[in-house]
């Protein structure tokens, strides 16, 4: 069983990030059993990175649902992220279906989710995600795979890679912790190829070609800390080189020639 001692001992790794951005996903099952429980782990997280002006943000989304009710710590993205939600500390952004509980000075938070009040695609590149690179953050992936890291969905919308959002706009509602109902409109993912996500794995190569990840554990769990900006880096070469033809719709690897 890991103590949250042990756990801010396995962070160390990652001091020279201290004072950054940085968005988490993480799977509790890999990181094993911890005294406390998730709670350990996130306040382990939430203590290391707010340091120095950091940020911590835990993605709370609510993709699966044409509705976000804020009364509620409702998530489709895990444990972790539903206890980020609830947590007293947390402000908790306000995008239809792609929400952030983030952590950190009140007013650097406020500033770094201002926009996604307004936001009106998945993870628009003029809200977090967007600042994520602007900031010169980090993608903290815990026991998870590139198939996970939603900053690319972002990379790919700055880049206008073809086929990924719908030329319509879906409904989507928040509900408002006075009951009161608001609707948002977003361009959606495209149906062409409804998932492209699964298959962002093939990105890792690259990036590792490249230098965007670091490794380490966190309990049981594998880590990859990567930079946002080398991995945005990366993802415009290869596109640029392949003539922004498709990439993601099969499980082949991507030509070497296209990143070395």
């Amino acid at each position: 069983m890991f103590t949250k001692q042990q756990l801010m001992s396995q962070l160390e790794k990652f001091q020279h990030i201290k004072g950054k951005i940085v968005t988490v996903h993480t799977s509790l099952k890999a990181v094993g059993e911890i005294e406390g429980g998730g709670e350990t782990l996130l306040s382990a997280l939430i203590e290391f990175f707010v340091q120095g002006g950091g940020l911590l943000c835990v993605p709370t989304h609510t993709w699966n649902s044409n509705v976000y009710d804020r009364r509620t710590n409702d998530s489709c993205t895990g444990i972790l992220s539903k206890l980020a939600a609830a947590h007293p500390k947390a402000i908790r952004t306000l995008h239809p279906t792609h929400s952030m509980a983030v952590f950190g000075n009140r007013e650097r938070v406020e500033w770094f989710v201002s926009n996604e009040a307004t936001a009106d695609t998945t993870a628009n590149p003029k809200g977090c995600y967007g600042k994520l690179l602007e900031e010169d953050g980090y993608v903290l992936l815990i026991g998870v795979g590139q198939n996970k890291n939603t900053f690319i969905h972002c990379v790919e919308e700055m880049l206008e890679v073809p086929d990924r959002l719908t030329d319509f706009k879906v409904e989507k509602t928040i509900i408002h912790e006075d009951g009161t109902e608001e609707k948002r409109y977003l361009y959606w993912f495209d149906s062409k190829i409804p998932d492209v996500s699964i298959y962002f794995t093939k990105f890792e190569a690259p990036f590792r070609y490249h230098g965007c990840i670091e490794d380490g554990y966190i309990g049981n769990a594998k880590v990859q800390i990567c930079s946002a900006k080398k991995m945005y880096r990366v993802i415009e070469e290869i596109y640029k080189k392949n003539n922004f033809g498709e990439l993601l719709d099969n499980d082949l690897p991507i030509d070497e020639k296209l990143y070395k």
